[in-house]
């Protein structure tokens, strides 16, 4: 490791303490106006330092080299006929680049394309500007969309198998979900009405890595289209990926729209455990009828049984009491059992476990009570070691992946649509999506010294479950100079930021 970035570091740390301390607790202002004060400001242009305002780029871009992913996707992918002079990995690194220094669209790059020691940054003498950039996408079908997303899986594998047994002993939990990305454009091909929402749009397949967060597959599907269409096949390409990268458990989980049960036999017979949620059929509903009430048990959720028995303060229910002053008609979750019992689907040959919650509700109108009311809510799996209550624990912490879609659609902005048809939107959403795995790259390539293990697993945990615009904030906005001496190329950082000590870390270990 950098001995002299680190005490530098620390150096720093200990200043901006120091100047930070007297305002512990409060202090005198200093004369009769507010804090923040005017002066007389002079803006003047460098005419010998150039700097950029995205510094972390450089150890990502190291990362990006020491992994071999240009020369991966270079191999896999082959959209030009002549280079001049780019190459396919230099417009996928462009786009995903500028989402990492901060940009929010595709004219974003244009900013980066006119900046000398950006360019100086990445060693590059130009990067294609917006134009070409969207004509990139455009030159996109649907084998070559695939072709990419398996030249950036090839070094995801190689990033696990660099982490090691902490993370490929675990059960790879394979998420799948759809989500819709609107559009108020009139002539995007492959756009269409989703009647669930009630927009125009497009309909993409996110099939995810739990463990890790990471955006496995994304596919790009009309926007009338099922949540689980063609899911199977990409859970398929899901299970062998993890299965090459080291994982020898599977569990694949999804809400009721992935329950593929003509899929459930052959994903059983090759070992592959799941949890999914199941339609409340009519049929479903009488068998749950007629269990018997000895065989339902309480159930407790995590949360309510980590504060058993701790009294704590309670906050006022300000919703609660406005609903019950003004009488609107409330329906109020009274207690929780749960159950199972053995269930053959239609398209299965197998019986598998279905596990029941009963939800007890109690419908009110201000203060007087209406009715009682039952709701069934039901999840399949063919895992014979799990409890009841860990299945629905396993299903409900799927619901995890909204956080990484919110992520993709409003942090890195992937989940968008800015050219013009079908596979171009798809490409743009994949290569976009690049942003996110170098993050999760990031902390995954993380080394942990023996003498602080615990500390330093816990800073690997904390940027891999970070938001975007954090990380950038910590670990990418971090405005550093750029200079070439010798065979060298320095950033000399000139700003400190609490983190940049993980940032050191990395850069030893590539």
């Amino acid at each position: 490791m950098n001995q002299t970035l680190l005490r530098e570091l620390r150096l720093e740390k200990q200043r901006t303490l120091r100047r930070l301390e007297p305002a512990i607790g409060g202090m005198e202002p200093l004369g009769d106006g507010p804090e923040l004060t005017t002066e007389a400001i002079t803006y003047e242009m460098a005419s010998r330092t150039r700097a950029i305002s995205a510094g972390g780029i450089g150890a990502i871009h190291q990362m990006v080299n020491t992994l071999g992913l240009s020369e991966t996707i270079d191999e896999n992918l082959h959209l030009l006929k002549r280079h001049r002079p780019y190459f396919e990995s230099d417009h996928v690194l462009n786009i995903a680049y500028n989402i990492l220094c901060g940009g929010r669209t595709l004219e974003d790059i244009e900013i980066r394309r006119n900046d000398r020691a950006f360019l100086d940054a990445l060693g590059a003498r130009a990067i294609p500007d917006p134009t070409t950039a969207g004509d990139f996408c455009r030159r996109f079908e649907a084998l070559d969309v695939w072709a990419l997303m398996e030249a950036v899986n090839e070094i995801r594998k190689q990033v696990w198998q660099r982490r090691g047994p902490t993370l490929t002993d675990e059960v790879a939990r394979i998420d799948a979900d759809g989500t819709v990305v609107e559009t108020d454009a009139e002539c995007k091909q492959g756009m269409d009405f989703n009647g669930h929402k009630k927009v125009w749009g497009y309909h993409p397949l996110l099939v995810s890595l739990a463990n890790t967060g990471e955006p496995l597959y994304i596919v790009n599907r009309s926007g009338n289209r099922p949540s689980h269409d063609g899911a199977a096949e990409v859970f398929d390409n899901a299970i062998a990926l993890c299965r090459s990268g080291g994982f020898s458990k599977i569990l694949l989980r999804g809400d009721t729209d992935f329950s593929l049960t003509r899929n459930f036999d052959r994903w059983d017979e090759a070992g592959v455990r799941f949890v999914f949620g199941y339609d409340a059929n009519p049929l479903l509903k009488s068998i749950a009828q007629d269990v018997p009430e000895a065989e339902y048990a309480e159930l407790v959720r995590g949360a309510e049984a980590a504060f058993e028995r701790v009294e704590r303060a309670k906050q006022p229910r300000v919703k609660e009491a406005i609903v019950a002053n003004r009488e609107y008609l409330n329906i109020r979750l009274e207690s929780e059992d749960i159950a199972e019992f053995e269930y053959k689907p239609a398209r299965a040959k197998k019986t598998y476990r279905m596990v029941v919650v009963r939800k007890n509700l109690v419908e009110e109108r201000g203060q007087i009570h209406l009715c009682d009311k039952v709701r069934y809510f039901f999840y399949v799996t063919n895992d014979p070691d799990m409890t009841a209550r860990e299945v629905v624990a396993e299903a409900n912490q799927r619901c995890n992946q909204e956080n990484l879609i919110a992520q993709l659609k409003d942090g890195v902005r992937a989940l968008h649509s800015p050219v013009n048809s079908l596979e171009a939107n798809w490409a743009y959403m994949v290569i976009a999506s690049l942003a996110w795995s170098l993050k999760a790259w990031f902390a995954l390539l993380l080394p942990a010294c023996n003498l602080w293990v615990d500390r330093h697993e816990a800073e690997l945990e904390e940027v891999l479950r970070m938001d975007f615009r954090t990380f950038l904030n910590n670990f990418m906005l971090i405005p550093a100079q750029v200079i070439r001496t010798g065979r060298r190329l320095v950033f000399r950082l000139l700003a400190w930021r609490p983190r940049l000590h993980v940032m050191a870390r990395l850069l030893s270990a590539i």
